[in-house]
């Protein structure tokens, strides 16, 4: 995935509303709102407090000309504790919003909160249904001077990460907080519309416009929540494994859509190989959408969308196995915080080894003790801590580089057998829920029988080079700069450079870049 300056003061919305039963069952004054964040460190105004969502039901209308995009988003939820009013994060100018087919008061702020307040108290354990209707022109809207939405020449994109909802549907913000999906977006005859999920056809309007509709039948993070409007070509197959195959192309790439075609179109290849090492695949739709305007790379749940400037020197299966890899980390298994970002960015890093050794291209160990030599032990490259990178530094190239040498310490720590069966493990046991480094490290040892917290110690959390490469035992010695460190011993251990290198880190030069 991409840096994309994470929204200092994070995007919230609220929504409350409440039936005339619920209205009778509460004191007035006895509850208090909802907190206007889910309690993210990094991001403390990220999600919302006091609510529980199930499932998003997105239906709206969108103009290409305009940007007008319009309609209502439906959320089903359930209170977690009393509440008098609670948000939602959400920028776009609202129209109404219902609780329980009642109307709401709301208020919006530049900031992306969205404050309801019902006119009475929500009990715990309340089932809301919660429908927000609004109009507006997601482009004009903006968060420190940065906005999500991208604007194309024939529509748009609505693809970022960590936030990318508010700007064009209301929610609970976090990864914390999945739910199902329904996405439907009517456009003008010959518009096409790519969304997460399962393709569930479209349909023609009277008045020259046609709704396209998706349903995401897996909990999905709302970043994860995508949607690519404009000119496509888009292809339809069955994988050899069972999963709808939906793969599309802007007719914008040019000279770049021939190895757009030809790395994307091999994504159930990548998928069938990553299995072996991750389990089952987790989701009932595959494929992806390549787009110039992105500016990056995202692993949209089922989809994951590519900016076409990775295809630009020819066909790149290692963005694919990177995006695809986060299938598991990150899109079924998500980070409980964005602290936890190793977890995603590690492991989707580290998948692009893997096929490195599939191809012939170079060795998972390869890859990773030539990539620690080619830091020097003052290159700044080792100050970022992939176990703790700070708000600002989560997509930081070393969460991605660093992170990957990381999993490989801890594949070489407690040997190849003990590595896949705890990648296995962990993923089908946080199978669409969330995880904190501390769960695998926890799970890694459970497996293993071997302590971990030298090696994570000194990966993740030390802010120095560590003293020998991750295809070395050597945890103990501590960081370069102590005795019998790699300062000297890596200097001595040169590894060639592999065949993938040069294309992994044209890759990862764009994941990390932030647009």
């Amino acid at each position: 995935m991409s840096l994309t300056v994470p929204l200092r003061g994070k995007l919230v919305t609220g929504v409350a509303l409440a039936s005339s039963l619920l209205l009778l069952g509460g004191v007035a004054g006895a509850a208090a709102p909802g907190a206007p964040g889910i309690g993210d460190p990094y991001f403390p105004r990220a999600g919302n407090g006091g609510y529980d969502v199930s499932h998003y039901d997105v239906r709206l209308r969108y103009e290409p000309g305009t940007d007008r995009l319009s309609g209502t988003t439906t959320v089903l939820a359930r209170t977690t504790e009393e509440l008098s009013a609670f948000n939602l994060d959400f920028l776009l100018d609202v129209t109404s919003v219902r609780v329980n087919n009642r109307v709401a008061a709301h208020s919006g702020a530049p900031d992306g909160e969205l404050t309801v307040t019902p006119g009475g108290v929500l009990p715990a354990g309340t089932e809301l249904t919660i429908v927000v209707a609004y109009s507006d022109v997601p482009s004009r809207h903006a968060v420190d001077g940065f906005t999500g939405w991208k604007r194309t020449p024939d529509g748009a994109l609505a693809i970022d990460q960590p936030d990318i909802a508010p700007w064009w549907f209301p929610s609970n913000n976090h990864p914390r907080d999945k739910a199902t999906f329904d996405v439907s977006v009517a456009v003008p005859d010959g518009v096409e519309v790519l969304s997460n999920g399962l393709y569930q056809g479209t349909v023609k309007q009277i008045d020259g416009w046609t709704r396209w509709r998706w349903r995401e039948l897996e909990p999905q993070a709302t970043y994860l929540a995508f949607v690519a409007i404009g000119q496509f070509e888009v292809r339809h197959s069955l994988a050899p494994s069972g999963q709808a195959s939906v793969t599309a192309y802007s007719e914008r790439l040019g000279a770049d859509g021939p190895a757009a075609r030809a790395s994307v179109e091999r994504t159930p290849e990548v998928v069938e190989f990553l299995e072996g090492s991750f389990g089952p695949y987790p989701f009932t739709g595959v494929g992806g959408v390549v787009a110039p305007g992105i500016g990056f790379a995202l692993e949209n749940q089922t989809r994951p969308t590519y900016d076409s400037a990775f295809f630009r020197r020819g066909a790149n299966t290692y963005v694919v196995a990177h995006e695809i890899a986060h299938q598991w980390f990150g899109d079924s298994v998500s980070v409980r915080g964005w602290r936890d970002i190793w977890l995603n960015e590690g492991f989707a890093s580290y998948a692009e080894f893997l096929w490195s050794e599939h191809t012939g291209e170079g060795t998972a160990a390869e890859n990773a003790d030539h990539l620690y030599g080619l830091h020097p032990a003052d290159d700044p490259f080792w100050t970022v801590l992939p176990g703790e990178p700070g708000a600002g530094a989560i997509f930081d190239g070393a969460v991605y580089d660093r992170g990957a040498m990381a999993v490989h310490a801890v594949r070489t720590a407690v040997g190849d057998e003990a590595f896949f069966a705890v990648l296995k493990r962990w993923t089908a046991q946080e199978r669409f829920g969330d995880a904190t480094i501390e769960d695998f490290q926890a799970l890694a040892e459970s497996v293993s029988g071997v302590d971990l917290d030298e090696v994570l110690r000194v990966w993740l959390f030390t802010p120095a080079k560590p003293a020998a490469g991750p295809g070395h035992w050597g945890y103990a010695a501590d960081v370069a700069g102590t005795a019998g460190t790699a300062g000297s011993a890596g200097a001595a251990r040169v590894v060639a450079e592999p065949k993938s290198r040069q294309k992994i880190a044209e890759t990862h030069a764009l994941l990390s870049r932030g647009e």
